[in-house]
């Protein structure tokens, strides 16, 4: 999920201001989906979101340096052993330690840029009930740390033990070089795709209320938020994963697809449009396209890489015909239910 490259302070409202800060709106989805087909503002696209300081090619960055450097032999993962195993929880754990740690340090208790990108001027909650310990930010880092953390590892271990055994195909890039590179290109499509339908089937009857729900306590999102959720859905939430038995890749591709979570959860839902370096340098990192499905429930369930709400009539463009028009269908929706 990728920010927007233009951005703006939106103006003040007649009345409560809704946000500190947004991306630049109306929000539009990218151009792959358009009809008649536009192939050049795809390329251009695609060109945009892999530019080198872009979150996906950091991902990527991160993949290859993961699976070069701190990711178990393969030869080591031929048998189940608790002892490879831990070596990737524990790589995995200073990853959120690091990502989702250091942002919520950076942008939430040290506030190194005040409420400067901010989205919600809401405080982490403290004090309430519906979270563990009474406490949001202590909330999302159990669960987070706890289950999402171990489900995380064990996708992963499988599909290294996969390899290991002969049960997934696996290339490389001299191998296969036309389909290494593509595979990269495809695989955010392909997390999208299945973020969207995991995500509307959580928003249904008692799937929402026994389990999605837990997520959604967070209306206001941090770091911390992004992988605090039921144990169901981080069991979930990465068997997307399971592509691999189908389709040849090479671990990096497993990394890469497992990192638009284990990092990009975190990321999108740190609250902030960016992050600044110094005096004027930045790194785009929230999801106000995400960050408009936890105010408004009922929107925007994929990424803006794909296409689903906008054929569904569940796009939120983060305007307040938007809300009008999020509020107008709720509406139809109960009084067709009453």
């Amino acid at each position: 999920m990728e920010p927007s490259v233009n951005t703006r302070v939106v103006p003040e409202r007649k009345g409560r201001k809704t946000w500190n800060y947004t991306p630049d709106l109306p929000l539009r989805l990218a151009p792959y989906w358009d009809w008649p087909l536009r192939p050049l503002a795809s390329v251009r696209y695609l060109l945009r979101s892999w530019n080198p300081v872009a979150q996906r090619f950091l991902f990527l960055l991160a993949a290859i340096a993961v699976w070069t450097w701190f990711t178990p032999d393969l030869d080591r993962a031929r048998t189940l052993s608790l002892d490879w195993i831990f070596d990737i929880w524990l790589r995995n754990l200073v990853i959120l330690l690091v990502v989702a740690g250091g942002l919520h340090l950076a942008l939430w208790k040290y506030r190194t840029q005040a409420d400067e990108y901010r989205y919600d001027m809401r405080p982490m909650v403290k004090g309430a009930k519906i979270f563990t310990f009474k406490n949001q930010v202590w909330d999302n880092m159990f669960w987070t740390l706890g289950p999402a953390l171990a489900f995380a590892t064990f996708w992963e271990a499988l599909m290294w033990y996969a390899y290991a055994n002969g049960w997934a195909s696996m290339i490389t890039l001299t191998s296969n070089p036309v389909w290494f590179v593509l595979l990269i290109v495809l695989i955010p499509i392909w997390a999208g795709f299945h973020f969207y339908w995991l995500h509307r089937l959580l928003h249904v009857g008692p799937l929402y209320t026994r389990i999605h729900a837990w997520h959604h306590r967070n209306i206001n999102t941090g770091p911390w938020s992004g992988l605090a959720m039921h144990p169901v859905e981080s069991f979930l939430l990465m068997f997307d994963t399971m592509i691999f038995f189908l389709l040849p890749a090479h671990p990096t591709h497993v990394l890469f697809l497992i990192f638009h979570h284990l990092i990009g959860a975190p990321t999108s839902h740190a609250g902030f449009e960016n992050i600044k370096f110094g005096k004027s340098a930045k790194l785009g990192l929230g999801d106000f396209f995400h960050q408009l499905h936890h105010k408004f429930f009922d929107c925007n369930y994929g990424t803006w890489e794909t296409p689903w709400d906008k054929w569904f009539n569940t796009f939120h463009d983060g305007t307040t015909e938007g809300d009008s028009h999020i509020r107008e269908r709720r509406r139809k929706i109960w009084s067709r239910a009453g």
